[in-house]
C-alpha cells in the first residue's frame, strides 16, 4: 500500500490508516484484534486512537480501544511496526478523564492523558499525540450551532504557547515522537507553527479534521495552509458517519447501525444533507461503484490527503475501505462530484 511523509518527519505513513472508536463498544476485544491482523496483512500501518474512544463516550467504556490496541501489540509481538497515534482530549466538562474534574489543555492534564494512554497501549512512546480539539470554542461539528464570526470564549482560554511547551516536554522525555491537532482551523493551525518557529514546541505534523463529499470545507483555506506548511492532512469521517454507504437513504433506519443505537449523527443530519447524500450515493451507482467505495475513493484521490482515516464495525465493511484504495478516480466521476457540490456546498460541515 502506498506510503507518504507526515509533515516534514521521517515516518512513512500509509495511505489508510486504521480508524479504532467503535473497538470497546460496537467491536469487541476480538474483533479490533481481527480488524488489525487483516489491515496490517494489507499492508496498513497506520492506527488512530484517542484516549475519548470509544464512541459514544462514557466513564464506564472511556480507554477501552486503547487496551485493544495494547493487548494486540503485545500479542503480536509487533510495536517497531505499528506507527501508533492517539489523542488527549480538549477543554471539556466531563470529569471522568481526570478523575472527577474537568480537563483543559494544561500542563497536568496533558500529562495525566499521555500516561493513561501509555499504560493503556502498552507501550513506552506514541508515534503521533494529537490535540483532540482546541481548548477555544471553535466551528466544527455545529458545535456551537449558532453560527456567528467569532464564537464566544472562555475568560480562562489556555495559551497555545502554554499548550504548546508541554509538548515540547514530551518530545524530549521520548513520550511521543511528533504533534498533531484536530478540529483545527487555519488560524490555530498557522499559530501553533508561529510558536513553533520561536523555539517553544515542535512542529505540528499532522491535522485530523473531517473531509468527505458533504464536507469539503478543507478546501477553502486549510488546504493552502496545510500544503505550503508541510502539515498533513489525516481525513476522518469520509463516509459522512455511514450516511455514504447508502444505509440511511429514503429514511431508512438499519437494525445495529450507529444511528439506530445511538443517534448522535446530528452533524450529517442538518438542513439539505439528506438530499446532497442521496445524491452521492446515486451517482456513485452510476459508475458501478458502491456508494462506500466511491466516497473512499474520492477522499484518497485528493492531492492534500496523507491518510484517509477508515473505520468499520465489521470485516465486510473494513475490506470494501481497503479495496477503495485501488479504484482509478477518473477526471469524469470529479465532474461529476464537482457538479452536485456547485449546486449543495457543505452541507455538513
Amino acid at each position: 500500500m502506498e506510503k507518504r511523509r507526515l509533515g516534514r518527519t521521517d515516518l512513512l505513513v500509509t495511505r489508510i490508516c486504521l480508524g479504532t472508536m467503535t473497538w470497546g463498544e460496537q467491536n469487541t476485544e476480538a474483533g479490533g484484534h481481527e480488524q488489525m491482523d487483516h489491515a496490517f496483512e494489507r499492508g496498513v500501518n497506520f492506527l488512530d486512537a484517542a484516549e475519548l474512544y470509544p464512541i459514544p463516550p462514557k466513564p464506564e467504556t472511556q480507554g477501552r480501544t486503547e487496551e485493544i490496541i495494547g493487548t494486540w501489540m503485545k500479542a503480536r509481538g509487533n510495536r517497531d511496526q505499528v506507527i501508533v497515534a492517539s489523542k488527549v482530549v480538549g477543554r471539556t466538562a466531563n470529569e471522568w478523564f481526570r478523575g472527577g474534574r474537568p480537563s483543559k489543555l494544561v500542563r497536568a492534564d496533558i500529562m495525566d492523558a499521555v500516561d493513561k494512554s501509555l499504560k493503556r497501549l502498552q507501550t513506552d512512546y506514541l508515534d503521533l499525540y494529537q490535540i483532540h480539539w482546541p481548548d477555544r470554542t471553535v466551528q466544527f461539528g455545529g458545535n456551537p450551532t449558532r453560527l456567528t464570526a467569532i464564537p464566544e470564549q472562555p475568560d480562562d482560554e489556555t495559551p497555545i504557547a502554554e499548550t504548546l511547551s508541554v509538548f515540547d516536554e514530551l518530545v524530549k522525555a521520548g513520550k511521543i515522537r511528533h504533534f498533531g491537532l484536530s478540529n483545527e482551523s487555519s488560524w490555530g493551525v498557522m499559530r501553533y507553527i508561529a510558536e513553533a518557529d520561536k523555539g517553544v514546541g515542535p512542529r505540528v505534523a499532522s491535522l485530523q479534521n473531517a473531509y468527505s463529499l458533504v464536507n469539503r470545507t478543507f478546501e477553502v483555506n486549510l488546504a493552502e495552509t496545510c500544503v505550503r506548511e508541510d502539515v498533513s492532512l489525516l481525513a476522518y469521517s469520509p463516509l459522512a458517519q455511514g450516511y455514504l454507504t447508502g444505509k440511511y437513504d429514503h429514511g431508512a433506519l438499519p437494525e445495529g447501525s450507529r444511528k439506530q443505537l445511538f443517534d448522535r449523527l446530528k452533524r450529517y443530519e442538518k438542513p439539505g444533507a439528506a438530499e446532497a447524500i442521496l445524491a452521492y450515493n446515486e451517482i456513485a451507482r452510476t459508475f458501478g461503484l458502491t456508494p462506500a467505495t466511491f466516497a473512499h475513493a474520492f477522499v484518497n484521490s485528493r492531492p492534500f490527503l496523507t491518510a484517509n482515516i477508515v473505520g468499520a464495525t465489521s470485516m465486510a465493511q473494513l475490506k470494501e475501505a481497503l479495496d477503495a484504495a485501488e479504484v482509478e478516480w477518473t477526471e469524469e466521476m470529479q465532474a461529476a462530484v464537482d457538479e452536485i457540490h456547485q449546486k449543495v456546498g457543505n452541507p455538513c460541515p
